[in-house]
């Protein structure tokens, strides 16, 4: 019984090394159809802080993660992005007060193609393959051990100071740790410019959990603001919550934008 709570904690662990991807304008996860356009190029600096509390078999594991990205934007043409991104992973669990995982380090790689293929009266559609390089070490559980695959299908709809987005993906979740190897993604994100240069921003979304024993799927809400200081600079804040007892309980999410 001590092994199998141990071992459910770990993939809790897993989850909040996980719970942040890098695709999206931070701090939302749901992607926009936006490129930058040939020649022009986008750094994100992001960070994120999990906290998670769940009782498995009256052991209660504490789980707590920091994640620090930074991804690269490269427009190859007007309606082509290439983007590299990298994480920096922190994480620490707790078994009642025994702690029983504490590790640091580079997470995996991520090389992403987005391709913006239709666009007309604000409406526009977009793929996004991706693969996923094991520069982890999945023996400290900081990766997958093996490289992955993703592709993702995105829509946005531009209604003046409004913007509607909606991702549906496919991950190939190659690994090392026995976890589920099909991951599927749906997702969706609104944006409201309230004020000149100042953006309310929620989103909401599910996945398909990583743990073969899991029997219900990590859901999550997220609320933030984006403001831009100019054309070229955006900050950014936001506080996501799990809806699923299966999703982190509680996130902080903070960024920095800077295009050129």
């Amino acid at each position: 019984m001590a092994w199998k709570g141990f071992a459910k904690g770990l993939v809790l662990a897993a989850v909040l090394l996980v719970s942040c991807p890098s695709w999206a304008a931070h701090p939302l996860i749901t992607d926009d159809t936006g490129t930058q356009g040939k020649g022009k190029f986008q750094v994100e600096l992001n960070g994120q802080y999990d906290w998670d509390r769940e009782d498995v078999e009256g052991v209660t594991v504490k789980s707590t993660g920091c994640q620090a990205s930074a991804t690269l934007s490269i427009g190859i043409a007007e309606n082509v992005d290439l983007v590299l991104s990298l994480p920096y992973l922190w994480a620490k669990e707790k078994n009642d007060s025994i702690t029983v995982y504490n590790e640091n380090g580079v997470g995996d790689a991520t090389l992403q193609v987005k391709w913006k293929f239709f666009e007309k009266n604000g409406l526009s559609f977009a793929l996004k393959p991706g693969i996923d390089f094991p520069t982890g070490n999945d023996d400290r559980g900081l990766g997958t051990g093996k490289i992955g695959g993703s592709l993702f299908l995105i829509a946005s709809r531009e209604m003046g100071p409004w913007a509607f987005h909606g991702n549906l993906g496919y991950m190939r979740n190659e690994n090392n740790c026995d976890e589920r190897k099909d991951i599927w993604h749906a997702s969706f994100a609104a944006t409201w410019e309230v004020i000149k240069d100042l953006k309310l921003v929620a989103n909401v979304g599910i996945e398909r959990d990583r743990d073969d024993e899991a029997n219900e799927d990590p859901a999550f809400i997220i609320g933030g603001i984006i403001y831009s200081v100019n054309e070229h600079f955006d900050v950014d804040l936001g506080v996501k919550g799990g809806l699923t007892r299966s999703e982190t309980n509680i996130s902080a999410l903070a960024g920095v934008t800077l295009s050129f």
